[in-house]
């Protein structure tokens, strides 16, 4: 991975290093699930069930963001997610909606970076 490449995943709160370390080392195979990321549907699922005022399909949806996210170090984004899987669980439905702007601008950094448009 170039310096480049590199940079453009940190600035969108990517922790290039600890997601290396979860993957060995290999960058290949970062590269091959940071583009499975991008396949992904469940931020799609969680913008709907929020739009449909679906609780269950929405911390269904969160919840693995959430875990996706943490596993491809993407920190913002899973800080985000987790905090709201925790107010959904808590029955803060509203709290969870509010996030939603600030989890999408952190989901399109991400998308953006990967696709190498940062």
């Amino acid at each position: 991975m170039d310096a480049l490449r590199k940079k453009q995943l940190s600035n969108a709160n990517i922790n290039v290093d600890a997601a290396l370390e979860r993957f060995m080392g290999n960058e290949g195979l970062l590269e091959k699930f940071l583009n499975k990321f991008l396949a992904d549907e469940n931020y799609q699922k969680l913008t709907d069930a929020i739009a449909a005022n679906d609780k269950e399909a929405a911390l269904t949806a969160s919840h693995t963001l959430k875990g996706v996210s943490g596993n491809l170090s993407m920190t913002t984004l899973f800080n985000l997610l987790a905090c709201q899987v925790g107010a959904i669980r808590s029955d803060n439905w509203q709290s969870a909606v509010d996030m939603m702007p600030d989890i999408t601008k952190a989901y399109y950094e991400v998308v953006n970076a990967i696709n190498g448009k940062n």
